[in-house]
Protein backbone atom coordinates (compact mmCIF):
# COMPACT_ATOMS: atom_id res chain seq x y z
CA UNK A 1 0.00 0.00 0.00
CA UNK A 2 1.43 3.25 -1.09
CA UNK A 3 -1.26 6.01 -0.23
CA UNK A 4 -1.25 9.06 1.31
CA UNK A 5 -1.69 9.81 4.83
CA UNK A 6 -5.26 11.57 4.15
CA UNK A 7 -6.36 8.60 2.32
CA UNK A 8 -5.00 6.30 4.87
CA UNK A 9 -6.81 8.37 7.36
CA UNK A 10 -9.78 7.89 5.71
CA UNK A 11 -9.56 4.14 5.46
CA UNK A 12 -9.87 4.02 9.52
CA UNK A 13 -12.57 6.43 9.68
CA UNK A 14 -14.07 4.08 7.26
CA UNK A 15 -13.10 1.18 9.81
CA UNK A 16 -15.07 2.90 11.95
CA UNK A 17 -18.09 3.00 10.09
CA UNK A 18 -18.02 -0.37 9.22
CA UNK A 19 -17.37 -1.58 12.69
CA UNK A 20 -20.40 -0.15 14.17
CA UNK A 21 -22.67 -1.05 11.16
CA UNK A 22 -21.61 -4.48 12.16
CA UNK A 23 -22.45 -3.10 16.16
CA UNK A 24 -25.56 -1.87 15.10
CA UNK A 25 -27.44 -4.21 12.16
CA UNK A 26 -29.82 -5.31 15.06
CA UNK A 27 -30.16 -1.90 16.16
CA UNK A 28 -28.46 -1.35 19.60
CA UNK A 29 -24.90 -1.53 20.20
CA UNK A 30 -23.76 -4.23 23.69
CA UNK A 31 -21.30 -3.38 25.70
CA UNK A 32 -19.39 -6.42 24.96
CA UNK A 33 -19.49 -4.83 21.11
CA UNK A 34 -17.75 -1.78 22.32
CA UNK A 35 -15.59 -3.16 24.51
CA UNK A 36 -14.89 -5.71 21.49
CA UNK A 37 -14.45 -3.17 19.18
CA UNK A 38 -12.09 -1.17 21.59
CA UNK A 39 -9.83 -5.01 21.23
CA UNK A 40 -9.94 -5.74 18.45
CA UNK A 41 -8.83 -2.61 17.10
CA UNK A 42 -5.68 -2.82 19.33
CA UNK A 43 -4.79 -6.77 18.69
CA UNK A 44 -5.23 -6.15 14.77
CA UNK A 45 -5.07 -2.65 13.30
CA UNK A 46 -2.11 -0.89 14.94
CA UNK A 47 0.48 -3.01 13.19
CA UNK A 48 3.39 -1.71 11.14
CA UNK A 49 2.08 -3.92 8.46
CA UNK A 50 -0.98 -2.57 8.57
CA UNK A 51 -0.20 1.36 8.80
CA UNK A 52 2.32 2.84 6.58
CA UNK A 53 1.27 6.26 6.44
CA UNK A 54 0.14 7.39 9.78
CA UNK A 55 0.77 7.33 13.34
CA UNK A 56 -0.39 4.42 15.28
CA UNK A 57 -2.48 6.90 17.58
CA UNK A 58 -4.16 8.33 14.65
CA UNK A 59 -5.20 5.02 13.21
CA UNK A 60 -6.41 4.40 16.50
CA UNK A 61 -8.00 7.64 16.79
CA UNK A 62 -9.61 7.48 13.50
CA UNK A 63 -11.41 3.95 14.11
CA UNK A 64 -12.38 4.37 17.52
CA UNK A 65 -13.51 8.27 17.89
CA UNK A 66 -15.37 7.51 14.57
CA UNK A 67 -17.34 4.56 15.96
CA UNK A 68 -17.66 6.18 19.48
CA UNK A 69 -19.32 9.15 17.71
CA UNK A 70 -21.83 7.13 15.81
CA UNK A 71 -22.80 5.33 18.80
CA UNK A 72 -23.79 8.47 20.68
CA UNK A 73 -25.30 10.00 17.04
CA UNK A 74 -29.03 8.49 16.16
CA UNK A 75 -28.56 10.03 13.04
CA UNK A 76 -26.85 7.40 11.44
CA UNK A 77 -28.17 3.50 11.09
CA UNK A 78 -26.16 0.27 10.11
CA UNK A 79 -26.97 0.41 6.61
CA UNK A 80 -25.93 3.85 6.18
CA UNK A 81 -22.37 3.26 7.82
CA UNK A 82 -22.20 0.37 5.78
CA UNK A 83 -22.80 1.87 2.59
CA UNK A 84 -20.34 4.99 3.30
CA UNK A 85 -17.93 1.98 3.71
CA UNK A 86 -18.39 0.41 0.16
CA UNK A 87 -18.50 3.47 -1.75
CA UNK A 88 -15.01 4.43 0.36
CA UNK A 89 -14.21 0.67 -0.85
CA UNK A 90 -15.01 1.21 -4.14
CA UNK A 91 -13.60 4.38 -5.09
CA UNK A 92 -10.04 2.74 -3.34
CA UNK A 93 -9.93 -0.38 -4.48
CA UNK A 94 -6.31 -0.61 -4.13
CA UNK A 95 -6.33 -0.18 -0.62
CA UNK A 96 -7.84 -3.50 0.01
CA UNK A 97 -5.74 -6.11 -0.41
CA UNK A 98 -6.04 -9.53 0.05
CA UNK A 99 -4.33 -9.14 3.90
CA UNK A 100 -6.65 -6.27 4.61
CA UNK A 101 -9.94 -7.83 3.30
CA UNK A 102 -8.94 -10.84 5.59
CA UNK A 103 -8.55 -9.04 8.58
CA UNK A 104 -11.69 -6.88 8.19
CA UNK A 105 -13.60 -9.89 7.67
CA UNK A 106 -11.61 -11.53 10.78
CA UNK A 107 -12.31 -8.68 12.92
CA UNK A 108 -16.12 -7.83 11.84
CA UNK A 109 -17.01 -11.28 12.58
CA UNK A 110 -15.82 -11.33 16.16
CA UNK A 111 -17.47 -8.41 16.94
CA UNK A 112 -20.83 -10.00 15.75
CA UNK A 113 -19.60 -12.92 17.90
CA UNK A 114 -19.08 -11.18 20.88
CA UNK A 115 -22.66 -10.38 22.01
CA UNK A 116 -24.04 -14.21 22.27
CA UNK A 117 -23.12 -15.18 18.97
CA UNK A 118 -24.10 -13.99 15.81
CA UNK A 119 -27.58 -13.48 14.87
CA UNK A 120 -29.05 -13.98 11.28
CA UNK A 121 -29.10 -10.12 10.51
CA UNK A 122 -25.21 -10.29 11.37
CA UNK A 123 -24.79 -13.07 9.31
CA UNK A 124 -26.64 -11.68 6.07
CA UNK A 125 -24.08 -8.29 6.43
CA UNK A 126 -21.32 -10.91 6.83
CA UNK A 127 -22.21 -12.44 3.34
CA UNK A 128 -22.91 -9.46 1.62
CA UNK A 129 -19.11 -8.04 3.24
CA UNK A 130 -17.62 -10.86 1.99
CA UNK A 131 -19.56 -11.15 -1.76
CA UNK A 132 -18.44 -7.25 -2.16
CA UNK A 133 -14.22 -7.50 -0.69
CA UNK A 134 -14.09 -10.37 -3.44
CA UNK A 135 -15.22 -8.03 -6.05
CA UNK A 136 -11.72 -6.20 -5.84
Amino acid sequence: MNLDAQTTYRFFQNLGKLFFAFASVDNNVKEEEVKAVTHLVKRYWLSEDVINTISKGDAEDAILKTFDWLCKDNDYNSEACYDSFISFKRQNESFFTDPINSLILKTVGEITASFSGQNKSELILLAKLSLELKKG
